[in-house]
């Protein structure tokens, strides 16, 4: 015991529980803000309506695949729901095996947490192209490991190792690992940030 009453292990718990985000409540706040039922959000999401019951009182942790499912059933993103999901902090370090909220399989973890100007997300192993991209704003992609295929305004751009990728606001795009153990960390200005033109 330490003389604050509490072990070293039960202040690491506490400040862990602390850091950890809050996806379901995330998605219970859109859900009501939009006065949709769990039926509603089922119906366009194509998950049952137990799971989302799971995942907004967080007993369940979805996958990347999931949240994105809810996140179009919502009218928002992902990457929204995972920064409404945690506070907003003035200086925060994210270490590497802080929890992300998602399911462990997910293989994706945000590195910025709350909602900011600014969002970044780490991606892991292997990710398919099995979903388009249109962001508001312009985003950055720097492949950390391995290489990675983009396909951009029609075009196919081939990222290796410590290559970076930008794409203006617009720009519908999809991209997926072509290599296993590949690392990539997207970097985007908010949705919700208004971009003005000088």
């Amino acid at each position: 015991m330490t003389r604050g009453g509490k072990s070293r292990t039960t202040r690491e718990f506490l400040t862990h529980a602390r850091h950890t985000p809050r996806v379901g409540a995330a998605v219970r706040r859109r859900r009501r803000a939009l006065d949709l039922t769990l039926a509603d959000m089922a119906q366009r999401s194509g998950l049952s309506s137990p799971f989302l019951s799971q995942i907004e009182n967080d007993r369940a942790r979805p996958s990347m695949r999931s949240l994105q499912r809810i996140a179009d059933a919502l009218g928002t993103t992902a990457v929204q729901l995972l920064a409404a999901s945690d506070e907003t902090r003035t200086v925060d370090v994210v270490r590497a095996g802080d929890d992300s909220g998602l399911d462990r399989e997910a293989r994706v973890r945000p590195v910025v947490r709350g909602r900011h100007q600014l969002h970044a997300l780490e991606f892991t192993g292997e990710h398919e192209a099995d979903r388009e991209f249109r962001h508001r704003n312009d985003e950055l992609m720097y492949v950390a490991d391995g290489s990675v295929e983009v396909e951009a305004d029609g075009r196919i751009h081939h990222l290796g190792r410590g290559d970076t990728l930008l794409l203006s606001g617009g720009v519908r795009h999809r991209w997926h690992t072509t290599e296993p153990g590949s690392r990539v960390l997207v970097v985007a200005i908010g949705d919700h940030v208004e971009v003005l033109e000088s």
